[in-house]
Formats: structure tokens, sequence, C-alpha cells
């Protein structure tokens, strides 16, 4: 089926759509800029919570966000030439403005591209101030800070890195100008965009959010209660900031007026302030790595799955536990029917069972080995160590008949390490963009602020990142060790975001973008996703919609009443302490399929949450 958006509405609107245009003129700027005539969609209200979603099948394009205005500014994008990589930028525009929750201009990004079956692996994570060190998060008593404690305020912000590393990309892999691409965001910051039912929840159980004078004017009324459902909010002072970036790059965010004031937010924060200087923004460097690329077989098919390398840790997790997986019975157990529900079918005790062994193993070596790799080497020479398949073989070993609580770290090669493990500490936020262009370029972009909101701090329209929490708190051990995360000038915090692309490795041909929200359990996300789709047969939806799933070395986790008790039961039987919670991913994932001997991409986008995937 087609996705297109809705048009009567605003064709009548014949007043909104001059004004439009008079937006519009005045952002392309710049030689050879160009509109996209970029028009203002039917704003959807959609509830968050579970919605079902039917999946969608397009010829030549498509793009999957979490939010339908992003998804419809990407899609328009598309459909005016732009490329994979250009319309990943008008939807993480849009996305900072209409779910400013999870990414936005303040935050980082990790994008993976792929021409043909060329790679590139843009970094964009934010960085640690040069005044930083390793003791930003001890408290006065010695300890570590509650997290909450760390968070809120100033203490907590990093360089943020999301639209210095755009541009470079897309000076190497744009079509349209890079004002043009800026039109959907500022015509909806100045026309006003609906409170979507998702920002609503979240901001009726925000804790800290009104605590910052900027924001509490913005997101709140009079009487401090959250805009409900349906609101048209507008947001002037970030339309001024796009168009600053639009016409003068980079630069109008990390020097100059807006600069300072990101500067003057951090560093005079009354009770936590932060060491961010102009010298930290103005000198702030993306970097283009390698991407991660690791070979995977299911049966005769040999596929080629592409991560982020470190300082993520969403490539090494994932492909650990699909190669661990591989090592044991997995393979030969398919989804089970479910008693009494007809045509639902879940992945069975065992299986489950297995997979957060293989989880618990992946955790442990990431806690003890994964960071920034300008500071911290691979353990024997190489992050692939951790990946070779007789050293997966050798762990899944490890996994017998009742569950081993907690996995202890390997020694992959001749390796050894100087650090300590790191201890077990909340991730949360981000959003994920998938995007496949009519020349087959592709885009998996995860993108972020952190935990909700960010640091709660509120700068001409948007809001700051507190993605330094994402170090550890505890730079050192009890002897004394350091922690291979921990605190370091101009060094980037670990993450778990998992950006994603699927080749055939036979002929190279791509067959998935990938990738979801969710902090640490991104990589269950994403693994159930992949598993989904290549062990199973499933389509991009059908692996979405399983329930999720995951270990982070501790409790098995399980989405709330979506398994049987009898699933439950057998998990605990063999040792676990299984807990059932919330587990709200926020996949986007768009596959290579067919119908009637025609090539088609088929997209999915996560029923828990408000995406939607669009093309032609």
């Amino acid at each position: 089926m087609h996705h297109r958006p809705a048009r009567t509405a605003r064709k009548a609107a014949a007043l909104a759509a001059a004004l439009a245009a008079a937006l519009l003129t005045g952002c392309a700027s710049g030689p050879g800029a160009r509109s996209i005539g970029y028009q203002v969609p039917d704003q959807p209200e959609g509830a968050s919570g579970y919605t079902e979603k039917p999946g969608w099948a397009t010829q030549r394009f498509a793009v999957a966000a979490a939010n339908p205005l992003a998804t419809d500014a990407g899609y328009q994008v598309l459909k005016a030439g732009g490329s994979a990589l250009d319309a990943a930028i008008a939807v993480q525009m849009v996305l900072g403005l209409v779910e400013p929750q999870s990414s936005g201009v303040g935050g980082g990004a990790f994008l993976l591209h792929a021409a043909g079956d060329k790679v590139d692996a843009w970094d964009g994570r934010e960085t640690a101030p040069a005044a930083a060190n390793e003791n930003l998060f001890i408290g006065a008593d010695g300890k570590p800070l509650p997290f909450h404690d760390a968070v809120v305020g100033g203490r907590s912000v990093g360089v943020p890195g999301a639209v210095r590393m755009l541009e470079q990309a897309h000076k190497e892999h744009g079509k349209l100008p890079w004002a043009t691409l800026f039109e959907p965001a500022i015509t909806l910051a100045e026309q006003g965009f609906k409170v979507s039912a998702r920002l609503n929840a979240l901001l009726q159980n925000e804790k800290y959010l009104a605590q910052d004078p900027a924001a509490r004017a913005y997101f709140f009324d009079a009487d401090g209660k959250p805009w409900p459902v349906g609101h048209t909010l507008k947001n002037p002072e970030f339309a001024a900031v796009l168009r600053a970036i639009a016409s003068k790059g980079s630069k109008a965010l990390l020097e100059g007026e807006v600069a300072q004031a990101i500067v003057a937010k951090v560093r005079g924060h009354a009770t936590n302030p932060g060491p961010l200087s102009l010298a930290d923004l103005a000198g702030y460097q993306p970097k283009k790595r390698q991407a991660l690329c690791s070979d995977y077989a299911v049966a005769t098919q040999q596929y080629r799955i592409c991560g982020f390398p470190p300082p993520s840790s969403g490539a090494v997790a994932v492909g650990q536990i699909l190669g661990i997986l591989k090592n044991t019975d997995a393979a030969a157990l398919p989804l089970q029917d479910v008693a009494g529900q007809p045509g639902v079918q879940l992945p069975s005790a065992e299986w489950l069972y297995l997979y957060n062994e293989a989880a618990r193993l992946a955790f442990a070596d990431r806690a003890q080995y994964l960071a920034d790799p300008d500071f911290v080497a691979p353990p024997a020479g190489s992050w692939m160590s951790l990946l070779d398949s007789d050293y997966l073989a050798s762990r899944a070993k490890l996994i017998g008949k009742d569950s081993m609580k907690t996995a202890q770290p390997g020694r992959p090669g001749a390796v050894a390490t100087a650090f300590a493990p790191m201890p077990d500490q909340p991730e949360y936020g981000t959003s994920h963009i998938s995007v496949v262009d009519e020349r087959g370029n592709a885009v998996a972009m995860t993108t972020t602020i952190e935990d909700q909101f960010g640091s709660r701090q509120m700068v001409k329209g948007f809001l700051l990142n507190n993605e330094l929490t994402d170090f550890s708190f505890a730079p050192r051990d009890a002897s004394g060790q350091p922690v291979a995360n921990r605190v370091e000038p101009g060094k980037r915090p670990r993450s778990s975001m998992a950006p994603t692309l699927v080749f055939n490795k036979a002929n190279g041909q791509l067959l998935m973008s990938g990738g979801s929200p969710g902090g640490a359990l991104i990589i269950h996300y994403v693994a159930k996703t992949l598993y989904g789709v290549f062990n199973w047969g499933l389509t991009p939806q059908q692996a979405i919609n399983l329930p999720n799933f995951g270990n982070l070395n501790g409790p098995t986790l399980l989405e709330e009443k979506r398994f049987p008790p009898a699933t439950v039961q057998a998990l605990r039987e063999r040792g676990a302490e299984v807990r059932e919670l919330n587990m709200t991913s926020g996949l986007q994932a768009i596959t290579r399929g067919e119908a009637h001997g025609k090539p088609l991409w088929l997209g999915g986008a996560d029923p828990r949450r408000e995406g939607v995937v669009m093309g032609d």
C-alpha cells in the first residue's frame, strides 16, 4: 500500500499556504538554494500506549520515523529528489520540535550511511568538556550522585554533536541544498504543531522540567498544567535558531549568540552548574569511523550486519548475542502458537532462556571492555575479537541447564585489561530514523538527548542533553582500578544506540535499515527485530510487534502482559529472576521484499509509539 499525506485541508488554507511560502523563501538562502515546496500535512493526534500498525509497502523509497510530522517531512524531501541523508536531516529537525523529549539540536547522534554496499559511520556523539574530570558525578560525601541529582542542571550537559555531524555528512551525501532541509521544521515551529498524546502523557508524569523557567513557559499553561492534546504549540525562538543554522551552518549553533546562551545556561545553573565552555562548543569535531560489520548465517543464507562501532556498544552486543545463539539450539526453535489466541505466535520459553543467557554474556563483556576508542584500546587489538566465531562458540558453552544469573566477562584473544567492570546504571531516551531513497542509498540514524527531556534545561526553544550521565558515575572500583567508561576531558560516553544496516553478503544488496530508542534495551529491541526478520521470516512490522524481552546481566525482563504465565513460570524454574515491566521500544525498520515478482520496500513502525512509514 502507498502512504501519502492528506492534502484536502491544506489546499483550502490559502492564507496558511501564503504564509508558508513567505517563510520558505526566507529560509532557502545561499547559492543554488531552492524550496521543496513544503506543505503542512493534516496533523495527527494518535494515542500513545499501544496502537496496532498495519505495516507498509512502497516501491521507490521509504522513510520511517517516530512522529508522523517528522516522517512526512522526510517524505516530502524524497519526493523533491532529495537523498536519504537529506531526508534524515529534515526528519531530525522536525523531531527536535515535535518530539523534544527524545532528540534535537542540543544532542548527538550516530548515523550509518550506505551507498551501494559502502557503509560510512558518522559519529556525532557528544563529548565531555575540557574542564571535566573523572569525579564529575561524585558528590560531597565521596559517593556517586543519585541519577537525577546528576541529570537535572548543567553538570550533565555534553558538547552537542548532531548538527555538525549532519552538516559534514551532507557535504558528501546531500543532493538538495542544506538550507532547504530546514523548511519543514521552520514552518511548523512558526505556524505551530498540535501537541501529541505521547508528548502530553510524558509531560503529565514529568517531575523536573517545570523547574526550568523557559521550559515551564513553553510546555505548560499558566496553571502549570501540560498543554492538552491537540493544543497548537508554536516555537518562534527555535524557528530563529533553525533559520540561523540553515543559513550559516553549525557555526550558528556552536559559536556566537546561541553558543553563549548555552554556556550561560550550563555554567549559571543555581544548584548544579557544569563546566561547558565556548571553546568546547566551537571546537567540536564529528568523526567518520569504520562501520562494525560481521557475518551472520541463517541456514544457507549469508548476511552482513553492519552497526556502529565504539563508543557505541550496540553493534558489538547485538553481534555477540546473535553469534552466541548460533552456537545453541535456538535455531531449531520456531515461534510457538499461543493456546486460546488463534494466529498469535510468540518466542518459546526455551528460546527466551537461551536468548537471555546469551545476553548476560554479551552485557558482561560490554561492562568490561567498551568505551571511547580514542581513550580505551580494544581487547586483543581489535573490537572484532569480541565477535570472533571461536570466542563466541566458547562463550556459548557456558550456557547450562540452569541460569548463570550473573555472567563474568570473557577473555577474547590474548587480552589483558587494566580496567574494572562498569557498575550498572540507568540509560534512557533517543529516537530512530530509517530511510531508503530511490537511488538505493540508505540511512539508519539513532539520535538522542539521553534522558526524557534531557537535562531539563531549555535554551532558545530547544532542550540541552544530559549525555554525560552515560559515563560511569563511579570512575574506579574499590581497589582503585579505573572503569573504561569513566569521565575524561574530550571523551565520548559509551552508548547503546544500534543503528543497523543489513546486506546480502553474496551480492552486497541492501536488505534492511533499522534501529530503536530505549537506553540499554536498544540492544535487545534491535536483536529481536533482526532475529524475527532473518531467522523467523517475519515482515518488519511483525518482528517489531513481537513482545519485548531482554537481560542486562541481571533479572530477565519481559514486556508486561504479553507472555503466557506458563512461559514466565518455565523461566523461573530454570533459576531466572523474571520481572515483567513496560518496555517501550520505538523500533523503525525498512526491509527489502517483493510482490508479484516486483521489488518492494516493506516498512514497520513500533505500535508502542506514534511513528509511521511513508513512501512511494
